[in-house]
């Protein structure tokens, strides 16, 4: 089957779009706002996009309360999403008024960042504290405003929880990240597999 998406007429029960663009990580952004309030919720726009310097992104379709927060403050936190806390994050994504804290909410310990005013999932085997390099709205071929904004932060810090730890590196068998996929499903990252990037043969 092919269809345009200018129609969006692929005729099937749900868009395929998001199942075909997966599995993506999911990025628990924490944000305070300018009235102290916490705010944590779970962005499946989201990824690393640079290693130097360390940056990562995430979009947000609409003007929610982490984009309201990331607009006044300028920082944010992303915590790894583990197969054991993604029950948790779930509840976080729940539609809470403005002020309200999913930490409470969802049960989840709140920790500090180090560098950045904002708050981070105390159980999250990881977290990036990160600052605003760049925000746009997303715009389409005619130029029309979408309504989803990208947002971009440089990495500052990095939190590892050290049981998380092997010989060195971040196992992704403890770990388990947690990716979504279409619809409502979800895969975890419980069972990694390695390859080498190859070099190309000498002539």
């Amino acid at each position: 089957m092919f269809y345009e998406t200018k129609d969006n007429a692929h005729g099937l029960p749900h868009d395929p779009f998001k199942a075909i663009v997966s599995p993506r990580p999911i990025g628990w952004i924490g944000t305070r706002g300018k009235d102290g309030s916490v705010n944590l919720a779970p962005y499946s726009y989201f990824n690393a996009i640079s290693d130097h310097p360390k940056t990562v992104m995430f979009s947000s379709s609409g003007r929610k309360d982490t984009l309201r927060n990331v607009e006044d403050t300028g920082v944010f936190t992303a915590s790894m999403v583990s197969r054991t806390l993604a029950e948790k994050m779930n509840l976080t994504s729940a539609n809470a008024p403005y002020g309200e804290s999913e930490f409470a909410f969802a049960g989840l310990a709140m920790a500090e960042g180090r560098l950045v005013d904002a708050p981070y999932v105390g159980e999250a085997f990881a977290a990036l504290e990160c600052r605003v390099t760049n925000m746009f709205e997303v715009k389409s071929l005619d130029g029309a405003p979408s309504g989803s904004f990208v947002v971009i932060g440089q990495v500052m810090g990095i939190h590892i929880d050290e049981a998380a730890l092997t010989d060195g590196l971040l196992d992704m068998a403890i770990a388990a990240p947690v990716g979504r996929m279409g619809y409502m499903d979800y895969c975890a990252g419980s069972e990694p597999f390695s390859m080498r990037r190859p070099a190309w043969p000498k002539s």
